[in-house]
Parts: C-alpha cells; sequence; structure tokens
C-alpha cells in the first residue's frame, strides 16, 4: 500500500465518531475514543479509515453543520487529540481520510454571521443571496433535500438564502473566487495536520445555476429516487439547476492541483445525482478530477428484493459509461438503514451470521474501492428507536415513514455484559443500544471462531493475497438462476472466478470453464477457484 494509488482496491473502515467510544463518558463517542480501539480496526485487515466530521458544530446535523474548519468541538476532544490519533493510525500502517463539508457551512459560521449583515460587507456574497419575488415567495421553485424550500429568508439582510439542506446549513457561493480560495485553504490546513486525503460530501451540490432558473416537474420516478424521495418536494423534480453544473468540474480541478502538492493523498467524492453513474464517472475521469467517487446505489431505499441483478445492473451500468474511472462501493453507512436490514429483512435473515459473511465477502470481492460501515463486522441490524429518543431531524420530519438515519447510528456494542455495551459510562448515551446488539458485542464474537468478526478477519487478510480482489477487472457470467452471482476478477498475475448464492437453500452451480464443471454452494455460501 505504499504506492501513490493505494486507494485502488483498498478497504476503508468508516467511524461515525459520536458512536465508536465514549472515553470521557459524557454519552457521546471522542477521538480518543477511536484512538484507544484503533488496534481493533487493524486487525480486522482494513487499509484505511474514513473519519465522519469532528469539527466545531452546532451539531444541527451532527457534525456535517461546520463552525469553524480548523477546530475540533469540544465534545470530541482537542485538535492534540486528533493528532494522537493520526500518529496512532499511521503507526499501525493505516491511512487516514476525514469528511470535508464544502458545499455548506453552519448558520454558526463567522463567514455566514458577517454574511448576513447585509449587502455591504466583506463577505456580502460569500453565500447564495437573492431577494423575493414581488408577492414575498422564495426566487424558485428549488426544494431542500431534507424538506420545504432550498430558500429561507434572513430578516436581518431582508434577503432569502439558499439551502440544500436544513436551514442552519447554508449554501456558500462558488461562483465567488474568494470562496473557492478560502474553502482551499481549509483543506491545506489539514493536509498539512498529515491528513491522507478527503472524503467530499455532497461535491456535486457546490455550484448552483446563476439565473435561478426553476428545476422542472418529475414526470414520475426514476430508479435511484428513494421510496422517500418520493413522499418529499425535492423527488418532485428533476435537480436541473441547483446541483451539478458543469462549473463544479473546474473547482475540483484546482482540489485536484492542491492534492498533488501533497503527493499519495485521495480524493473520495459522494456523489447524489440524477444519473449517479455517468456523474460519479464523469467526476473520476482518468485522473483528471477526483481519484474515485462514492456511489451510493447499494444504499438507497429499502430494497424491495436482493439478487444477482442488484449487484451486477449497478456496476454494469457504471463500466458502460464513457469515461476511464475507478469506482467505490459500499452497503452501508451512517445515512442509511444497515444492510443486514435492509437485504436481509426481506430474506427474513436479519440476525443470520451466514447472511452477514456472505455480504462482507461480496462486498470485498467487487471490482473497486471498498468501504465497511462500523459494525458491518459484527453483522449489526438496523435499531429501532423510539420517536421521543430520534435525534435525526431528517428523520422527525419523515416520521412515521421512516424513523430517519438514528438506526444505523447507535453506538458500538463492546462488550456484552458492561453498561451500554461498553461503549461509555455515562448515565444515558446519545442514542440507545438495542438488545439485539448485545448478542452481536465484539467481546462475544471474539470468543467465538465462528463468528461474522472473524470471518471479517480472516476473508480481508486472504484479500491481501489475491490480486484480482484488489486492482483486477471484472466480467459477469450469465447463471440462469436470479439468486446465484457469477463473476470473474481478473489481474495479469491472476484470475479468480467467484460465485455468490444469495438464496437460503442449497444450489449446485456450473462453473463458467471449458470442462463446466459444478459445485454446491451452501446457502449463503461463496466460493472461488483459479482461472
Amino acid at each position: 500500500m505504499a504506492n501513490e494509488a493505494w486507494w485502488r482496491g483498498a478497504v476503508f473502515y468508516q467511524i461515525y465518531p459520536r458512536s465508536f467510544f465514549d472515553s470521557n463518558n459524557d454519552g457521546i463517542g471522542d477521538l480518543y475514543g477511536i484512538t484507544t480501539k484503533l488496534e481493533y480496526v487493524a486487525a480486522l485487515g482494513v487499509d484505511a479509515i474514513w473519519i465522519s466530521p469532528f469539527y466545531k458544530s452546532p451539531m444541527a446535523d451532527f457534525g456535517y453543520d461546520i463552525s469553524d474548519y480548523r477546530d475540533i468541538d469540544p465534545i470530541f476532544g482537542v485538535n492534540e487529540d486528533f493528532d494522537m490519533l493520526l500518529r496512532k493510525a499511521h503507526d499501525l500502517g493505516l491511512k487516514v481520510i476525514i469528511d470535508m463539508v464544502l458545499s455548506h457551512t453552519s448558520d454558526k459560521h463567522s463567514w455566514f454571521v458577517e454574511s448576513r449583515t447585509g449587502s455591504e460587507c466583506a463577505k456580502a456574497d460569500w453565500y447564495v443571496w437573492e431577494d423575493a419575488k414581488p408577492d414575498g415567495t422564495p426566487p424558485n421553485n428549488w426544494q431542500s433535500v431534507f424538506g420545504g424550500p432550498s430558500w429561507t429568508f434572513d430578516t436581518r439582510r431582508g434577503q432569502y438564502y439558499m439551502h440544500n439542506f436544513l436551514k442552519e446549513q447554508p449554501d456558500l457561493n462558488y461562483h465567488n473566487p474568494a470562496v473557492q480560495d478560502a474553502v482551499l485553504e481549509e483543506c491545506r490546513y489539514w493536509l498539512e495536520r498529515g491528513v491522507d486525503g478527503f472524503r467530499l460530501d455532497a461535491i456535486n451540490f457546490l455550484f448552483h445555476n446563476k439565473n435561478l432558473e426553476d428545476n422542472p416537474a418529475r414526470e414520475g420516478y426514476n430508479s435511484h429516487i428513494t421510496q422517500f424521495e418520493k413522499k418529499s418536494p425535492h423527488g418532485m423534480q428533476i435537480h436541473k439547476n441547483d446541483i451539478s453544473q458543469p462549473e463544479t468540474l473546474e473547482f475540483i480541478k484546482r482540489i485536484r492541483a492542491l492534492m498533488a502538492e501533497y503527493p499519495g493523498t485521495m480524493t473520495l467524492g459522494e456523489i447524489g445525482d440524477e444519473d449517479p453513474y455517468k456523474t460519479s464517472a464523469q467526476y473520476s475521469d482518468n485522473g483528471k478530477y477526483l481519484d474515485t467517487c462514492y456511489n451510493t446505489h447499494f444504499m438507497s431505499g429499502q430494497s424491495k428484493d436482493f439478487a444477482a441483478d442488484t449487484i451486477r445492473k449497478p456496476i454494469e451500468e457504471f463500466i458502460t459509461q464513457p469515461y476511464e474511472s475507478w469506482p467505490s462501493w459500499a452497503f452501508s453507512n451512517h445515512d442509511v438503514v444497515r444492510v443486514m436490514s435492509r437485504w436481509g429483512r426481506i430474506q427474513h435473515h436479519t440476525n443470520n451470521p451466514d447472511f452477514a459473511k456472505l455480504l462482507i465477502a461480496l462486498l470485498c470481492s467487487l471490482w473497486g474501492t471498498v468501504f465497511l460501515y462500523q459494525g458491518d463486522e459484527l453483522g449489526l441490524p438496523e435499531a429501532d428507536i423510539p420517536f421521543e429518543r430520534l435525534q435525526d431531524p431528517w428523520g422527525k420530519y419523515l416520521w412515521p415513514e421512516w424513523q430517519g438515519r438514528d438506526g444505523c447510528r447507535t453506538p458500538m456494542p463492546w462488550n456484552s455484559d458492561k453498561k451500554h455495551a461498553g461503549f461509555s459510562t455515562a448515565k444515558e448515551t446519545w442514542l440507545p443500544i438495542p438488545n439485539e446488539h448485545l448478542e452481536l458485542a465484539a467481546d462475544s464474537q471474539e470468543n467465538n471462531e465462528n463468528s461474522t468478526l472473524h470471518f471479517a478477519r480472516e476473508f480481508l487478510k486472504w484479500r491481501k493475497e489475491q490480486p484480482a480482489l484488489i486492482t483486477g477487472d471484472i466480467t459477469f457470467h450469465d447463471t440462469g438462476d436470479p439468486m446465484i452471482l457469477s463473476f470473474t476478477r481478473s489481474h495479469p498475475t491472476q484470475t479468480l472466478l467467484c460465485l455468490f448464492n444469495f438464496s437460503d437453500e442449497e444450489k449446485t452451480v456450473a462453473i463458467p470453464l471449458e470442462n463446466q464443471k459444478e459445485t454446491i454452494l451452501r446457502p449463503f455460501g461463496n466460493f472461488y477457484v483459479s482461472v
């Protein structure tokens, strides 16, 4: 992993700081808590970690509303805690990338506090301000992801400001070169501190149409819109003018130039778009822009089924894009229903360790870079959160259709016998830990050599010795059975045939080689053979 393209085919482990480990017993995880658990992470066999935001923030969106890019929020510790974390991670052979939220700030950020004072101040046009229409309504029909218009009227300035997400997250105006310069300096600050790269949140949301033209109405819904967006005004529009503008790629060139000053660093873009495959591929085309993009298709909505095409179609669609790009894939993260529930619930295998092992092997065998979310290695299902304990503002908005993102953000269960599963000794944790997570706690699985945790370690150790699974090409094969996925990973030094049984029944599967042998796949089993 010493080469500059170390991220190609690497396995990342995403850490959500609030919920990883609480070292000061206030019920919320922190940076020192992450540091104390890094040996556990390294022992999994992953190559790198991605840490979700820990910057100073009012926490309207739990860290994705940044009020100071250069300061650590007190609930997570101090800047020196991050330096200690970074040193230890590097000592353990782990690369570290961090979230950079560049499309917007908190409304408490000093830039916005100044900008809202009036149109004559130095930062007057650092955010997207616009007069009301003559009847007092917003400037156009754009809708926020989190519900309601993308515009909020500010009485101090007497204008509307734009926000693609919460009203507490005003959008920066990237048509202003001074804004571009400023955010690049915020990135430089962390590169100087020694981070190995950035996960760039909502990177295609940076620019908007300067003419503020209305978005057209959506006639029906495409397959990339989640069932929750179908119920909101945001999903009723084609987002032609508020996101994914052509100017974004020009600014990303500036990000790439900055990263080039720090050899061995990388960029990962999060894409949310009408056509996520095209945009992801375009934004990471042939090393001109980002290194890779985090494609969210495997995490969208509540999948009604789980079959071979669930995996095959998105990857083949990405491959057919007219760009030379390297993808990144995940089954779970801090924003979606955990995969064990999203796909496992359909087949009544939410708590089946064989299904959990299948998902780990499958994800880590796909072409691209892999992202495991904390708890995936334990096979954690989604937690059910009572309404009175909900923290997520989006969940409160969508209730009772969906509890929002809290169900995947509950604290990590470390010890089945300790208070709050060993996450904290506080009287109460910021989110409750469900009882069904206790039996899946890390200590219990540590003592069971057949556990999902042991499987994850063994599989990732084996994967490191398989060049085909790290950087090889992928070719899918027809099997005639919708529950059998077959593909070949091909590398100059190795070719592997990979077979997966998505059903809970034993299957006899033909091996697509010249002699057409057969193999028996156990329920949720996988099989690898050198070709």
